[in-house]
């Protein structure tokens, strides 16, 4: 039987196919990788609270990785809407600890979430092998030169406004053209900063800073971004616009994930940010094995 079109990452010469973090490379096929989401704060949209304890975090850790996470994701601070900034110190008390139990003894490389200069220095001096920050690295103006001096790998996200504002009022004339040139303008600052291009992945930030309208253009013309020649990360679990789409505000929205989490598939995206690993892994497998 012909493979579809979907898994055929050579359809798509540009499709890049590693990525350089700090002292490793982590590889793409042709199913996307998933970066498991670690979130150690009170107020995560999704599960903020459940994994706050450094034991109920490290716990949730390991089992994303033995589901068959690529990347595990660890955040102390909620970028919600309307949430409210946390200090860097606080921050850091929530994260070491998970940082300091996971390090060395989970066989995956860990990302740091975090938009503070202070905080992905630690981070990368500990082990970290990525510095994940939606600010796209503009919210401190040391995160160019720490990103550079550490070598680690990067991934620049687009967001209109702040968390505070972000959801107030987006505009855009042409939604996936502006993100794309923004995300362009990103990867060339990066570069100039000192970071290697091999190094640097591109979000372009579902829910941050756009209508239900945007993401659900974002999602169709994903495949544009793939032009930019980097790693493509689309973090889509769990987020407002799937109980929009299914017309039910308080439905779970684990099973609408996994339904984005097959389209972007089928689009030849190479990372997906994801809660549910187990579930996105086994919906992918079975994507795979029909030739979906």
């Amino acid at each position: 039987m012909q493979k579809s079109q979907a898994l055929h990452s050579a359809d798509i010469p540009w499709r890049c196919t590693a990525w350089q973090l700090r002292t490793r490379s982590l590889e793409f096929g042709d199913l996307p990788a998933l970066m498991g989401i670690v979130n150690v704060t009170p107020d995560s949209f999704s599960d903020g609270g459940k994994y706050f304890t450094p034991s109920q975090a490290v716990d949730h850790a390991l089992r994303l990785e033995d589901a068959g996470a690529s990347i595990l994701d660890v955040g102390g601070e909620s970028t919600r809407p309307y949430s409210d900034p946390v200090a860097a110190e606080e921050e850091w008390r929530r994260i070491e600890p998970v940082l300091g139990s996971l390090v060395g003894r989970v066989s995956i490389p860990i990302s740091i979430d975090t938009s503070k200069s202070s905080i992905a220095r630690r981070a990368t001096e500990m082990g970290v092998e990525i510095i994940n920050d939606v600010t796209g690295l503009e919210g401190d103006p040391e995160m160019l030169a720490v990103a550079a001096q550490s070598a680690a790998g990067v991934c620049a996200m687009h967001m209109q406004g702040t968390p505070q504002s972000m959801q107030d009022d987006p505009h855009y004339e042409n939604v996936v053209h502006e993100i794309y040139d923004y995300l362009q303008q990103r990867d060339h600052a990066l570069q100039a900063a000192g970071i290697d291009a091999n190094r640097i992945c591109l979000d372009p930030g579902i829910g941050f800073g756009k209508s239900h309208a945007h993401n659900l253009e974002l999602l169709r013309g994903c495949q544009k971004f793939l032009e930019l020649r980097r790693p493509i990360l689309i973090g889509h679990s769990r987020k407002g616009f799937i109980s929009k789409i299914l017309g039910a505000p308080s439905t779970d929205r684990t099973l609408g994930s996994l339904g984005v989490s097959l389209a972007l598939a089928a689009k030849q995206i190479p990372l997906l940010r994801v809660h549910d690993v187990a579930g996105t892994q086994q919906a992918l497998a079975c994507f795979a094995a029909c030739g979906l």
